[in-house]
């Protein structure tokens, strides 16, 4: 379902004269349907320099990333966007939302979007953030206002709502208490069992070694080591 192959990356420090950084070279891996894979590595290594690649965030600078039959690298912004509508979803750290807009539309959006009809869509929103112990209460407010670990529950929400094919996970556990822990690493399980092909950066050593198939190391895509 994904797939890496000879992948590079530079960034330009256009305040330095241009001076080109190579920070990645080589970089290569796949994830089966149903398989769930960990980016390790030190902090700075290029975990979430590679995420971002994936999502289409960050711009390649050689190689290939396909998400079923469209290359990443290559694709036109209107079929990334197509990409990430229908088959790749990404649950980052931060809740990034239009202010204003009531919290249960922002986790019924990538339904919507869809095609799903909008009552099936807030039904499902609805019980999406009553597991993640969203109070009802604030289900019409926009989650801009809640607390940090309310943002991410919803944020949770929103990336689990429709079955993606492919699933891109940022520290999903991060900063949660043990209940709402365990609901998303069984949403995880879940997705997993529908046949989600999943990357996910776990700082949680107990959540990585519960869910994830096996570790891809990006130290060892540094340019200086994938020489």
């Amino acid at each position: 379902m994904i797939r890496i192959d000879n992948l590079s990356k530079t960034f330009t420090l256009h305040n330095q004269g241009s001076t080109v950084i190579p920070v990645m070279a080589n970089a290569a891996f796949s994830v089966a349907p149903g398989e769930c894979v960990a980016l390790t590595g030190e902090s700075g290594a290029g975990k979430s320099t590679l995420m971002r690649m994936i999502y289409g965030n960050y711009l390649a600078a050689g190689g290939s990333i396909r998400i079923g039959d469209t290359d990443i690298v290559t694709a036109t912004p209107r079929e990334i966007l197509r990409l990430r509508r229908h088959t790749l979803g990404y649950v980052s750290q931060f809740l990034r939302v239009v202010p204003r807009v009531p919290t249960l539309d922002v986790v019924a959006e990538p339904l919507l979007a869809t095609g799903t009809p909008a009552g099936a869509a807030r039904a499902a929103a609805e019980a999406l953030l009553a597991r993640l112990n969203i109070p009802e209460r604030l289900w019409s407010l926009s989650p801009t206002t809640f607390s940090g670990g309310e943002q991410q529950r919803v944020n949770i929400a929103r990336g689990f709502a429709y079955a993606y094919p492919a699933l891109l996970l940022d520290e999903p556990t991060a900063s949660l208490d043990a209940q709402n822990r365990e609901t998303v690493l069984r949403l995880i399980e879940e997705a997993k069992a529908r046949g989600a092909a999943i990357v996910g950066i776990f700082h949680d050593e107990a959540a990585r070694s519960r869910l994830c198939d096996r570790e891809v190391d990006v130290t060892a895509f540094r340019p200086d080591r994938a020489a």
